[in-house]
């Protein structure tokens, strides 16, 4: 699939079948975050994959009215990143979880990106503190996002390219 293609078929998809996903699609998916730059070659993100239905539930309240698309998913993947690694962790976190997006759906598999920093849970509490005690990562990584995986319960439409808002682009010779 070239990679335009790929890029016209990611949308979110907030519900799934019960088909799991292999342990070989989610390698492929978390190498894709792996292979993604980093600034200054720092490499502060980490990847924490769940599959267990029960705490893919329990995530499912990290955020309010947002995330229940978690208890569904086949799988998720959460994005830390050690903050006193690099200055650019915001940013490597958002490249990292964009290069797994389109991994994902270049195999077929649905996902959608949950936003985790600076929001909060049902009950709450910071959605980072939350998922901290869920997941137990280190005080000095922040969680930027969750990706949720599985197979879409209905196919998305692509975008079409000739749909683009190309308004928004500026040319100076």
């Amino acid at each position: 699939m070239e990679i335009l293609d790929v890029m016209r078929a990611r949308r979110s998809v907030r519900r799934y079948t019960d088909e799991p996903l292999t342990d070989e699609q989610l390698k492929q998916i978390v190498s894709a975050a792996l292979l993604a730059p980093s600034g200054h070659s720092k490499y502060p993100c980490e990847f924490i994959i769940v599959k267990s239905r029960e705490l893919l539930d329990k995530m499912s309240r990290c955020r309010k009215n947002v995330a229940k698309m978690l208890a569904g998913a086949a799988a998720a993947i959460v994005v830390v990143a050690d903050k006193d690694k690099s200055d650019t962790f915001v940013e490597d976190s958002c490249v990292a979880m964009m290069s797994m997006e389109l991994a994902a759906t270049s195999i077929g598999v649905g996902n959608c990106w949950i936003q985790v920093r600076n929001r909060d849970a049902e009950d709450d509490s910071p959605s980072e503190d939350y998922l901290r005690g869920l997941l137990d990562f280190p005080k000095n990584f922040a969680c930027q996002a969750i990706l949720s995986l599985g197979y879409p319960a209905k196919e998305p439409r692509a975008r079409e390219l000739d749909q683009l808002n190309f308004d928004k682009v500026h040319i100076i010779d």
